[in-house]
């Protein structure tokens, strides 16, 4: 107990003075909390302080920020040629979460056309993002990153019991993301759970290993963006599983809007008792955020700091404003390509006040809303993505996974296209009133092929290479 209490604090210490973190101790803290687990059951009164990190304290974070942002952008600009120019004339001592606002956002451009000028330490691997919203960024890592992210994640999962030895994990991720698809493996090992790296398949062949049809072991846990999420239930339903069929405890999803229907249906139709709606960006890790109960955005303030800067004047958003995410990751969480107050498109809602939920330590916005060039405004006024996949999602007649299209004409008026073989425009149209979203509706009786060609989502990057036979 000592060697541990030992670990905990030469832990802390690094945290908060921003000294690269041993990642043989963090290690070892998971599989102390590990054997904890396994004589006294249960981790302590304490856990949820632990698990929080040095940041949880209000009255300490802004000091902490203030020191942690000085720190990186010190780094930043002695090392990346990049920063070396944006940080030119700027006082890095005086930096603060106030003044931040003064250096200008790094956008996802910037990194396409100077990735080597980002670079800060030397490159152990490469990875890159799906591509699914643009062309796809490539992020160097270094060997240190690669190994601290998952012990870090595997200390803060065990810490919440999301994760336990002798679970199973389902990945039904895309190839293409690399770091993530890596993150859960090694976590997996540190937690002494297995994982089963299936990929994006077709999504009857990921049913079918849900059930545990091809080695006789249903997995507990299941990671998938929510488009694809939709379509195992679909493939679910038409198979005829019962949710008692399966094994799933949890199912985590992102990297999409997830609608409260998805939600439910994964629910129902898996029988899990959790449904997470996690944050996170390959840029960005091991910054990330998970979803409350009251379906807030709760962003991890340990390992980076987050702002919402407001649609129209791009400053710092007032209480109940829209706004983009913009996070800076701290050194000594992201040392080989890091960024600084990297835009990142999403779109979030602050909060009008405090959040009232059971992670109101955490600092929290609302859900992601859609990116900011998909923001609607209309004549009535602003209409997000997730307002239209909160209203159509799961709706009978319409596709699951919902595949559609929304813009504003010249007269100010929203135009919705719609892949349904059953609805007509008129009912699509009235559910969108009865939510007061005023709209010229398009019904497109669209086969699977020609809907995923016209309105494609990340369940498409379909990787038939990893099959084990064809479905038709």
């Amino acid at each position: 107990m000592l060697e541990t209490s030992v670990r905990q604090v030469r832990v802390a210490l690094a945290m908060v003075l921003g000294r690269r973190l041993n990642v043989r101790a963090v290690e070892r803290l998971v599989a102390d909390a590990l054997l904890t687990l396994q004589e006294f059951g249960s981790l302590g009164d304490d856990v949820d302080e632990l698990a929080d990190g040095p940041f949880a304290d209000p009255d300490e974070r802004r000091d902490l920020q203030n020191r942690a942002l000085q720190r990186t952008v010190r780094r930043l600009a002695k090392r990346s040629p990049f920063y070396r120019e944006r940080l030119a004339g700027t006082d890095l001592d005086a930096l603060t979460t106030e003044t931040l606002t003064s250096i200008p956002v790094t956008r996802k451009a910037d990194l396409i056309e100077r990735p080597a000028d980002f670079l800060c330490s030397s490159p152990y691997l490469v990875t890159q993002t799906t591509g699914t919203t643009g062309r796809p960024v490539q992020i160097w890592l270094s060997r240190y990153e690669m190994e601290l992210w998952p012990a870090l994640i595997a200390l803060s999962v065990v810490l919440r019991g999301d994760i336990r030895p002798g679970d199973r994990m389902q990945i039904n991720l895309s190839s293409r993301a690399t770091a993530a698809v890596q993150e859960d493996v090694e976590v997996c090992r540190l937690v002494g759970a297995s994982c089963h790296v299936v990929g994006q398949v077709p999504p009857e062949e990921s049913v079918e290993h849900l059930l545990g049809q091809a080695d006789g072991i249903r997995p507990t846990l299941l990671t998938g963006n929510p488009s694809y999420l939709a379509r195992l239930v679909t493939a679910a339903r038409s198979l005829g599983c019962r949710p008692d069929e399966f094994g799933l405890r949890s199912i985590y999803a992102g990297g999409e809007v997830m609608s409260r229907a998805l939600t439910e249906a994964l629910r129902d139709t898996f029988g899990a008792e959790t449904v997470g709606d996690n944050f996170g960006m390959t840029e960005l890790l091991p910054v990330g955020g998970r979803t409350c109960s009251r379906r807030h955005l709760h962003i991890d303030p340990n390992q980076g700091y987050t702002e919402v800067l407001d649609l129209d004047t791009g400053e710092p958003a007032g209480p109940g404003r829209l706004g983009e995410l913009t996070v800076t990751p701290y050194y000594p969480y992201r040392e080989c390509m890091p960024v600084l107050r990297y835009n990142t498109g999403d779109v979030v809602r602050t909060l009008d006040g405090e959040a009232d939920c059971e992670l109101a330590a955490v600092p929290a916005v609302s859900q992601i809303l859609g990116k900011a060039g998909q923001i609607h405004r209309t004549a009535d006024g602003v209409v997000t993505p997730r307002d239209i996949v909160e209203v159509l999602d799961g709706t009978p007649g319409l596709p699951f996974p919902l595949r559609h299209r929304a813009g504003v004409q010249g007269d100010g008026r929203l135009h919705v296209e719609v892949a349904s073989r059953e609805l007509s425009a008129a009912e699509v149209t009235k559910l969108l009133l009865a939510h007061d979203i005023d709209a010229r509706v398009t019904v497109l009786p669209l086969d699977d092929e020609e809907a995923a060609r016209r309105f494609p989502l990340r369940c498409d990057l379909l990787e038939r290479t990893f099959t084990t036979r064809s479905h038709a």
